[in-house]
């Protein structure tokens, strides 16, 4: 299978509700020499575009719209002609960093994004925020979760939009009901697998009361 994963990360700011930290975001791309999908694009346009190379951009997909997963979103999309997915639970998020930008195409759960031979499987995972999405791709054995699932648990659900007990009842329902060999591409950190992070289930559910 031609189809392949590759990895970046890139260091920048994470802001919302007054406050600013600094991260590290992990970058997806998933794509064959032909063609590729970006999966977030946060603090590094030009990094992520030297990536991408001359390989025809299908789509920008965020998974969520956090600012350090959509920062350079337009600009990367904008470059390429591609357009940027983004599930529209999340566009008020969205607009906090982008209040004049309306270039976003909805994704919606159970939609197929295909790219060089592989499909990506798009799984509503709310919690982390209202329009959270995970991409299951079932050919390649992963599912990127974006700020939904983490080696260690579950995303941080602190701040405005976002909500414990629904992301714990996410990730029991969506996730991992997938094989418990999946590897889980993370948005930030290590990547883990299902089987890995399934056995804590109840200390998150504990935790939500």
């Amino acid at each position: 299978m031609s189809a392949r994963i590759e990895h970046l990360v890139t260091a920048g700011t994470f802001s919302l509700d007054g406050e600013t930290f600094d991260v590290e975001n992990n970058v997806w791309i998933v794509g064959d020499d032909v063609e590729c999908v970006v999966v977030d694009a946060p603090h590094d346009a030009d990094v992520i575009a030297a990536a991408v190379g001359d390989r025809t951009l299908v789509a920008v997909v965020a998974t969520h719209a956090h600012d350090d997963h959509v920062r350079h979103a337009p600009a990367l999309a904008e470059r390429f002609g591609a357009p940027v997915l983004l599930h529209p639970a999340d566009r008020p998020v969205w607009e906090l960093t982008h209040p004049a930008s309306l270039s976003t195409t909805d994704l919606t759960d159970g939609q197929v994004v295909p790219v060089a031979g592989v499909e990506l499987h798009v799984l509503h995972t709310p919690g982390h925020s209202p329009g959270a999405v995970s991409l299951h791709c079932p050919e390649l054995g992963v599912v990127l979760t974006g700020d939904t699932l983490f080696n260690g648990g579950p995303g941080a659900t602190g701040r405005s939009f976002s909500d414990f007990p629904t992301i714990v009842e996410s990730i029991r329902t969506r996730l991992l009901t997938l094989p418990p060999e999946t590897r889980v591409l993370t948005g930030h950190g290590d990547e883990t697998t299902i089987g890995a992070e399934a056995p804590h289930l109840q200390e998150w559910l504990d935790r939500g009361h």
